[in-house]
C-alpha cells in the first residue's frame, strides 16, 4: 500500500468523522478561506456535542459576499459563515451570546424558541433597542430546555439575506434518543434581488412570482368539465377573495434558490454514515417564505421532536415543515444514498441533500410533482348550493357573522367535519398590528397605550372589525380546525403524512388548569392590496395584548385568508389543542391553514415584553405583527 494511497484513506476517514466533505471549511481560520471575500457554504453538517459546559459565543455580524454557482451577491455573515455556525448550549448551565455588530446599520439576533429574559430576546422595539454599529449586546442566561431551535435577525430583511443559523440544546442527562450520527439540515429560500424590492414588487402586483396562474384557456376547460354557470359562480367566489386557486405562495423559485445547509441542488451537502447506524436529522425551516415538503424516498422517518419538544415517536414517509418551525427526526438507512428531498409547498423548486455511506455516491432525485391546488373545500365551501350562500356577512377583515353559515347552519363549537373546537369566542386584547415597518428600532415608543378593549372580561370585541379594515375579501363564516389534514398538496398521497393532530407530548403538560378567559385573533389580509394584519387593525392604532403573570389562557387563532400563516409566539410555548388529553404538544410556532381555526393554551409565565407574529417575513413587515406582554397583577390593572 503505497503512501499516497493511505494519505488519501486518512482523509477519507477524516471527512467521515466530520459527516460531510464542507465540514473540511469549518476546520480552518476564517482568513486561510478567504471569507472576507466570498462565503462559502458546506461548513454545517455533524452536531459535535461533547462535555456539557458553560458556554460562551462570540457572533460578529458582517456584510460579506455570498456565491452560488458562478452568481455572487451582497449577503450578512456571522463569523464569516452563510449559514450562521451552529451554537450547542446545555441544560443547566449558562449561554452567554454576544453580538457584535460591524455592520453600519443596526443589527440583531434573535433566539428563536429559547426561553430567556425578554430583554435579551433580541427584537428591537420589543425587547431592546437593537444592536447598534460597532457597539456589542450580550444575551447571558441560564438554559432551561433541550431540543433543535435556531437564531435569526430580527432586524429589517437582514434574515432574507442570510442571517439565520441553526441552535442545539444538548440535555443535562442522557439524551433518549441518542444517535450515531447528528446532523443539523437548515432550510432557506436564498434570493439575489433585494427584499425590498420585491416587497415593493408584491405592492404592485400580488402574483408578481406566480407563472401559474389561470389562462382564458383553463375558463373553457373548466366550462368543458363543470358547465357555464358552476365555472362562472367560482370565478365570482375567487375574484371576491381576491385570489386563485393557483396562489400558494407570495415568492417561488422564480427569485428563490432552495438551498440545504447553504447549499444548491447543483452542488448538494452530504451527510455521510455508517451502515447499521440510527441518524438523527434536525430539520430547520430558516426561510423567509416557503413551506417545504420532506420526504427522503425509500425511507421511512419516525419524528421524536417539533419545535424542540419531544413528542411521542410517529413514523412517517413525509411530512410538511411550516417557515420557523423545526422537526427532530430518526432514521436507520441501508447501505446506500438516500436523497433528502425538500420540496417548495407550490413546487416551483426544491432544496436537495445526500446521505450516504461513500462521498459522492448520490441517489436519484425525484422529478418535481404537479402543483397544488386550492379548492372551495379550502373555505368550506364544498359541496354548498353557492346560491344559497350569504357572503355579505364575514369579509377577510374579521367582521362578524350573524352566527350562522352560509347555508343557515348554526355555527356553534362544532366544526363542518362534525370535531369539537372550542365555542368561547371572546375578546382579542387590543388592537392588530399593521405596517409595522419590520419593527423599527425604537419603534415601541409610545406605542403601550393599554385601553379597556384588554380582553379582560371575555368580551367580544367590537373594534378591528369596522369598515375601515383594509380590503373587502369574503370568507365563509365556517371554521374547521383542520388538525387532521396533512398540508397543502399532500392530500391523498399512497404514503403516510404527518399530521398536527398525531403529535402527543410523551408526559403531561404541567398545567391542567382550566383557562380563565380565552382571547380569539382573526389572521386577515388583503392579497391584492398586499395588506396583512390581526384584526385588520393599524399598527399606528395598536394595543399590546396584555396576559397576567401565572394566568392561563386559550387563544384561538381565526384565519380568514386563503393562505397558510406560522404564527409564533416568543418567550413561551403554546399548547395545541389537538385531542391528545393532558398529553398535548407544545409549540412556539403553528402553522393556521386557509379558513382554519386553532386553539392554544398559554400559560404566561414569562413576564415581559413579547413578540408575536407571522413569521412570514413579508407578511410581518406589512403588519401582521402583535406584542405581548406579561404583566403582573397591579400593573394589568393599573
Amino acid at each position: 500500500m503505497d503512501k499516497a494511497f493511505q494519505q488519501r484513506r486518512a482523509l477519507l476517514k477524516a471527512l467521515a468523522a466530520l459527516g460531510a466533505f464542507g465540514a473540511v471549511s469549518a476546520m480552518m481560520p476564517a482568513a486561510a478561506r478567504g471569507a472576507t471575500a466570498s462565503v462559502a457554504p458546506g461548513h454545517l453538517g455533524r452536531v459535535q456535542g461533547g462535555r456539557p459546559r458553560d458556554v460562551v459565543f462570540d457572533a460578529h455580524i458582517r456584510k460579506d459576499t455570498f456565491r452560488l454557482g458562478d452568481r455572487s451577491g451582497s449577503a450578512y455573515s456571522v463569523n464569516h459563515a452563510i449559514p450562521s455556525p451552529l451554537i450547542e448550549l446545555w441544560e443547566g448551565h449558562t449561554a452567554r451570546l454576544r453580538v457584535h455588530n460591524h455592520l453600519d446599520q443596526p443589527t440583531s439576533l434573535h433566539w428563536h424558541g429559547l426561553l430567556l429574559p425578554f430583554q435579551m430576546d433580541g427584537v428591537p422595539g420589543v425587547a431592546f433597542e437593537g444592536v447598534a454599529p460597532n457597539t456589542t449586546f450580550e444575551a447571558h442566561f441560564p438554559v432551561r430546555q433541550t431540543g433543535t431551535y435556531w437564531y435569526h435577525s430580527h432586524s429589517g430583511m437582514q434574515e432574507q439575506k442570510g442571517l439565520i443559523g441553526p441552535l442545539v440544546v444538548h440535555p443535562a442527562g442522557p439524551d433518549p434518543y441518542a444517535a450515531d450520527r447528528d446532523f443539523v439540515i437548515v432550510l432557506n429560500d436564498w434570493t439575489f434581488e433585494d427584499p425590498h424590492r420585491i416587497m415593493a414588487k408584491l405592492k404592485v402586483q400580488s402574483d408578481y412570482y406566480n407563472l401559474d396562474e389561470r389562462t382564458v384557456g383553463d375558463f373553457f376547460d373548466d366550462v368543458a368539465t363543470k358547465g357555464w354557470s358552476t365555472t362562472l359562480e367560482e370565478r365570482r367566489m375567487w375574484g371576491e377573495m381576491r385570489m386563485t386557486p393557483r396562489d400558494i405562495a407570495d415568492v417561488t423559485a422564480m427569485t428563490y434558490d432552495y438551498l440545504l445547509n447553504g447549499h444548491a441542488p447543483a452542488s448538494p451537502w452530504e451527510g455521510l454514515f455508517a451502515p447499521g447506524e440510527t441518524v438523527r436529522l434536525r430539520f430547520i425551516n430558516a426561510s423567509a417564505m416557503t413551506y417545504f415538503n420532506i420526504r427522503i424516498p425509500g425511507l421511512a422517518m419516525t419524528v421524536i421532536e417539533a419545535d424542540g419538544q419531544p413528542v411521542s415517536p410517529v413514523e412517517t414517509d413525509e411530512f410538511q415543515i411550516a417557515v420557523a418551525e423545526t422537526f427532530d427526526v430518526l432514521i436507520t438507512p441501508d447501505a446506500r444514498p438516500y436523497t433528502l428531498m425538500c420540496e417548495s409547498m407550490d413546487r416551483t423548486g426544491f432544496a436537495v441533500g445526500t446521505l450516504t455511506p461513500r462521498l459522492g455516491a448520490r441517489a436519484p432525485v425525484p422529478a418535481l410533482r404537479p402543483p397544488p391546488r386550492r379548492t372551495m373545500a379550502d373555505m368550506n365551501m364544498a359541496g354548498m348550493d353557492m346560491g344559497d350562500m350569504d357572503m355579505g356577512g364575514m369579509d377577510m377583515n374579521g367582521a362578524a357573522m350573524s352566527g350562522h353559515d352560509m347555508a343557515g347552519k348554526s355555527m356553534s363549537g362544532k366544526s363542518m367535519s362534525g370535531k369539537n373546537v372550542p365555542s368561547e369566542s371572546h375578546a382579542s386584547s387590543g388592537h392588530a398590528m399593521a405596517g409595522h415597518g419590520s419593527m423599527a428600532h425604537g419603534a415601541h415608543d409610545g406605542r403601550d397605550k393599554h385601553s379597556g378593549e384588554s380582553g379582560h372580561e371575555g368580551h367580544a370585541m367590537a373594534a378591528g372589525h369596522g369598515s375601515e379594515s383594509p380590503g373587502d375579501i369574503r370568507v365563509p363564516a365556517t371554521m374547521d380546525n383542520r388538525l387532521d389534514e396533512p398540508g397543502t398538496g399532500l392530500e391523498g398521497l399512497d404514503h403516510r403524512v404527518l399530521r398536527y393532530s398525531e403529535l402527543r407530548r410523551p408526559v403531561p403538560i404541567k398545567d391542567q388548569r382550566v383557562p380563565s378567559r380565552t382571547i380569539e385573533l382573526h389572521l386577515t389580509g388583503n392579497m391584492t392590496r398586499y395588506m396583512w394584519s390581526f384584526d385588520g387593525v393599524a399598527y399606528s392604532d395598536s394595543t399590546p395584548i396584555d396576559l397576567v403573570y401565572g394566568e392561563r389562557v386559550r387563544l384561538v387563532l381565526v384565519n380568514n385568508t386563503m393562505m397558510e400563516h406560522p404564527i409564533h409566539l416568543h418567550g413561551m410555548f403554546m399548547a395545541l389543542e389537538n385531542d391528545q388529553g393532558a398529553h398535548l404538544p407544545l409549540k412556539h410556532t403553528i402553522s393556521v391553514r386557509p379558513a382554519a381555526r386553532v386553539s392554544l393554551l398559554i400559560t404566561a409565565d414569562e413576564p415581559g415584553r413579547w413578540a408575536f407574529h407571522c413569521h412570514l417575513l413579508y407578511h410581518m413587515d406589512m403588519g401582521m405583527f402583535r406584542v405581548v406582554r406579561v404583566l403582573d397583577k397591579e400593573s394589568a390593572h393599573a
